[in-house]
């Protein structure tokens, strides 16, 4: 039926939910920055983080004007909350603040029942197996190793490392070109009936919508080709998988 499935994450394989609203992360990450010699109080940091993230957009958008929908590199932000305070840090110092704040921003991660099963079958009929994900890098790795999912992939492209995000057909189209895939022997399976499905479909792939308790609420057409609306990865297999 395919020779690749190309996969979204988080909603997909990894059930997740955040909270990067809740003012104790943001306490706890001025006490974290006050280690390292930054003052910052938590509404501060909140602030200029929020502001940072909102200036490293306007430079990706100049980078790349030919991209409808980008992404940045996170690091970046932390960075310069201690460069705006006069502190250097090392590229570890940075990889451990991204590693901090993803733990103290996460509620809850666990996998989907049926990932591992999936995975592991395609694995046995030689499928290619890619992942396309909206996510950073500095917190999506750790959480794949985490799972044992990093072994699985032909491919992985993140969205912070691409600054383009889905459902933009540039990145469809990185991920197709890089490992010279053949749009009729791929579907994308994705739980976000814009970023996932409407993005794969402007990219001319097939797709195939798993609904999730934290997918976007659908308020127009749904044009996937399959579709398991009552979140069982198990049947995914029995719909595109041969």
């Amino acid at each position: 039926m395919f020779k690749n499935y190309m996969f979204d994450l988080y909603g997909t394989l990894i059930d997740i939910n955040t909270d990067e609203w809740d003012m104790e992360l943001w306490e706890k990450l001025a006490i974290l920055y006050r280690y390292k010699g930054a003052e910052y109080s938590a509404e501060e940091i909140n602030r200029d983080y929020c502001a940072y993230v909102e200036d490293e957009k306007k430079r990706v958008r100049k980078r790349h004007p030919e991209f409808e929908v980008i992404d940045i590199k996170i690091e970046k932000v932390f960075r310069r909350l201690f460069r705006a305070k006069g502190v250097k840090v090392s590229a570890k110092e940075i990889e451990f603040i991204c590693t901090a704040f993803r733990c103290y921003s996460t509620v809850y991660i666990k996998l989907y029942d049926g990932v591992i099963d999936l995975l592991d079958t395609l694995k046995a009929k030689g499928k290619g197996i890619y992942l396309l994900s909206n996510a950073q890098r500095k917190f999506t790795e750790n959480e794949l190793n985490m799972f044992g999912l990093t072994k699985y992939f032909d491919g992985i492209l993140i969205s912070s490392d691409e600054e383009c995000s889905k459902p933009d057909s540039h990145y469809f189209d990185a991920l197709i070109d890089r490992y010279g895939l053949d749009k009729n022997e791929t579907i994308m399976i994705g739980n976000d009936y814009i970023s996932d499905i409407q993005g794969a479909k402007d990219a001319g792939l097939k797709s195939l919508y798993i609904h999730q308790s934290i997918s976007p609420k659908i308020k127009g057409r749904l044009v996937a080709d399959y579709k398991v609306m009552n979140g069982d990865v198990f049947r995914i297999k029995k719909l595109v998988v041969k």
